[in-house]
């Protein structure tokens, strides 16, 4: 058994960590970390968790998890991984961080979109990007993972088949993105109390979210060369889910066939990629409590333009979901374990 710890285990996605470990048939959860809850019982924070997972929250001490485990699930937000981890913790244990401090291969540009320091970027070579269908085989042999975000794994998959096959103009790409609610974190914010955002939808961040960077960063390794973009992400009133639009101009006359090649090409053989039937699109009902990514598109060939819609939990594929495969092939484990549950419907 893999002997895991979860740390930050009571913001959604370290719930949404611990729901999916504890059904895990090849995990068990020795250890779990709150600075607001420590000392409390797990299933009293979560009472879903109720007759079936009642650990206590402990104060964080990342060096004597690092001596006991096999893997530690960072589930903090951006800024303070980098200030816990060093090269001492990483040699005794497997480490995944769901923040962003290990994304961006430069400290500069991570500075420049996060507004604070970058306390251990001799660690950034180190680490390995997870988006699992992408860096499989970097993933394998990895002492450190940086678990991408939510809209950057939606957004990349939905494009890299056609960067990596030049089938479209590199800066031509606009990606239009909607999250539901539980994107924003636990913690409390006017923004996201429920009488702010129910009955509304609005554009945020514009041209300066911090996923920007992240995306521009993955799509111009696959263009093989520097690509910028238009990125926009819309709040909508529900708890989870991403859908991402994206459009761009083909370089060429292509089929939907021909572009159904590239995509199966890529992907016919990743079982939580479903590529949908021609004239279906995505839709987040289908996908939610999933590790599923679902893409659909269409060519518009009046404007000679590829519209592509991809969609995924943000929690779970977003997420916690992407993590847990990521441990998966960390351990050589079949990546569908503890992940191959069907979407919930309805939720």
């Amino acid at each position: 058994m893999i002997k895991a710890g979860i740390v930050g285990v009571t913001g959604y996605i370290g719930e949404e960590l611990a729901r999916i470990l504890v059904q895990h048939p090849e995990v068990e959860i020795k250890a779990i970390t709150s600075k607001s809850y420590a000392g409390q019982s797990y299933s009293n924070i979560y009472s879903n968790f109720s007759g079936l997972f009642d650990a206590a929250c402990e104060e964080e001490n990342l060096e004597k998890m690092a001596k006991e485990l096999d893997i530690i699930f960072l589930a903090l937000p951006h800024g303070l991984a980098s200030k816990k981890l060093s090269k001492d913790i990483l040699d005794k244990v497997k480490v995944i961080d769901l923040g962003a401090d290990y994304r961006l291969c430069c400290k500069e540009t991570y500075e420049q979109w996060y507004q604070t320091d970058h306390c251990s970027p001799d660690l950034l070579e180190q680490a390995v990007y997870g988006l699992s269908e992408l860096k499989r085989e970097d993933i394998k042999n990895a002492q450190l993972i940086a678990n991408p975000g939510c809209y950057t794994t939606c957004s990349i998959l939905s494009l890299y088949p056609l960067l990596k096959e030049d089938l479209m103009c590199k800066n031509s790409i606009i990606i239009d993105a909607k999250s539901g609610v539980s994107g924003a974190g636990r913690s409390l914010n006017v923004s996201t109390h429920y009488t702010e955002c129910n009955e509304s939808f609005k554009a945020y961040k514009i041209a300066s979210h911090r996923h920007t960077p992240e995306i521009e960063q993955e799509l111009s390794i696959a263009a093989g060369e520097d690509i910028s973009l238009i990125f926009t992400p819309h709040l909508i009133p529900m708890n989870r889910g991403i859908l991402a639009t994206s459009y761009a101009t083909l370089n060429e006359n292509l089929s939907y066939n021909d572009i159904l090649g590239v995509y199966n090409k890529y992907y016919a053989d990743e079982y939580f990629v479903r590529i949908a039937k021609e004239g279906v699109y995505p839709e987040t009902r289908w996908v939610k409590g999933s590790n599923f990514f679902d893409i659909g598109f269409t060519i518009d060939e009046r404007t000679g333009r590829i519209i592509v819609i991809g969609c995924i939990d943000n929690l779970v594929k977003g997420a916690a979901g992407q993590a847990v495969q990521n441990m998966n092939i960390m351990f050589a484990l079949d990546e569908k374990l503890g992940l191959s549950q069907v979407p919930i419907f309805p939720a």
